[in-house]
């Protein structure tokens, strides 16, 4: 009935409408899906992850013979999904121990594991030196006493973060380049750090590291942030985070090769050739992977019409949180025109998963597809009103395999003493 290109960029690649008009993932019925695992449930294409972590990699070899592309655990801290990525090539970054836990788990060297935090405890330092992480981005001055104190005898390789004081048009809440950030030294106070980094026997500069926001659909302040810090000397390493944006709705998202080329070609422009180029995408590799399924409970209308699903902040809080814009659809009727409400089932006014959406006549018991949830929905779900959090199936070729089950009742107790 419909061929792949009329889906949105938002479904995962190879994703369909079949001859009955039902959403095909992986070449699994959305329907089949919604019946043998039930909803809400988190449906990730395996065939999207390795292909999108493929591209990353390929865009960047063909810029630079020097680069590692590190998967940003938190945009999908699943260890199925962690482990296709390091199959495919990968490295990645954590920010705490239980990060770290789950990197080894899926089976990454540690050398090309980073370890991030602004406030990472003695006990996440202790976690990193013992499993021989790569590289440490130290963040503030009492970090760098604890892991000097922690090291001694090792030469730990670290990276310094420095906010370059360059922010990209993305939300307040990711936005993390600005000199006003939680995150990292000020280009005036990263000096000092860096000549007591220098002179240190524990701890060896590798290079810098920067993030300068998430979600961001414009190029040039990536190259903007790489000036800013040039005036902080030469190294070997520079590792400039990640931030690509996703097509959530209407987004123009720029070409991944047009991202590549501005970070790695701003790199040798500034600091010459051979640097190590390290990117760390997190939602730019499993945003688009993934839909989530919900079946509707409730259509109600007054003011508006108010279509109440099975899930909610729950296991998608990017709404609520930062007013993160998603489409959806009924999964065997695309393509509505009734202006609804997607609402979530909690006590929660501000529990909306998607404000202003056209379905097509929706009524109790539909199935509803959210497209794009493989980036912080999985990360941040919890059990809000007693909630069990969804199970994570992959989908491939037709067949469908659970990789995290859905939590019980008695799950919700079980660190009940």
């Amino acid at each position: 009935m419909a061929a792949v290109q009329q889906l949105s960029a938002a479904y995962p690649l190879g994703s369909r409408l079949n001859e009955a008009g039902a959403l095909e993932i992986g070449g699994c019925d959305a329907r089949e899906l919604a019946r043998e695992f039930g909803t809400p449930c988190y449906v990730v294409a395996e065939d999207d992850l390795r292909a999108r972590a493929r591209a990353f990699r390929d865009a960047f070899r063909a810029r630079t013979d020097r680069f590692d592309v590190l998967f940003a655990t938190k945009a999908f801290p699943c260890t199925a999904v962690m482990r296709v990525l390091r199959e495919e090539g990968l490295g990645c970054d954590v920010a705490s121990a239980g990060e770290l836990h789950l990197a080894l788990r899926a089976g990454f060297d540690p050398a090309r594991i980073v370890l991030h935090g602004n406030a990472k405890s003695e006990a996440e330092l202790r976690a990193a030196l013992g499993a021989g992480v790569g590289h440490v981005v130290l963040d503030n001055d009492d970090e760098i006493d604890r892991l000097e104190r922690l090291a001694a005898g090792r030469a730990q390789r670290v990276l310094l973060r420095v906010t370059p004081g360059v922010r990209g048009r993305t939300h307040d809440f990711i936005s993390t380049g600005q000199a006003d950030s939680k995150f990292g030294f000020s280009i005036a106070d990263a000096r000092a750090a860096i000549e007591r980094l220098r002179g240190s026997d524990a701890l060896a500069l590798a290079g810098l590291h920067m993030h300068i926001g998430s979600q961001l659909l414009e190029l040039a302040p990536f190259r903007t942030a790489v000036e800013a810090i040039a005036e902080l000397g030469d190294f070997d390493a520079y590792n400039l985070g990640g931030g690509l944006g996703v097509a959530y709705t209407d987004e123009r998202v720029p070409p991944l090769e047009d991202y590549v080329a501005t970070k790695a070609d701003a790199v040798r422009d500034v600091f010459g050739p051979g640097k190590l180029v390290l990117d760390e995408p997190g939602r730019a590799l499993t945003a688009a992977s993934t839909v989530t399924l919900y079946t509707v409970e409730s259509v109600k209308r007054n003011v508006s019409t108010w279509v109440a699903v099975d899930g909610g902040m729950s296991d998608n809080l990017r709404p609520m949180l930062y007013g993160a814009r998603y489409e959806a659809q009924v999964a065997d009727r695309f393509g509505g025109a009734t202006p609804c409400r997607l609402a979530g089932k909690h006590c929660e006014s501000s529990d909306v998963l998607v404000d202003e959406v056209l379905l097509d006549d929706p009524r109790r018991g539909d199935l509803i597809v959210t497209p794009t949830t493989g980036a912080y929905g999985y990360a941040l779900a919890n059990n809000y009103n007693g909630v069990p959090r969804p199970p994570v199936v992959f989908v491939k070729d037709g067949d469908a395999r659970l990789v995290v089950r859905r939590e019980t009742l008695e799950d919700l107790v079980a660190r009940d003493l």
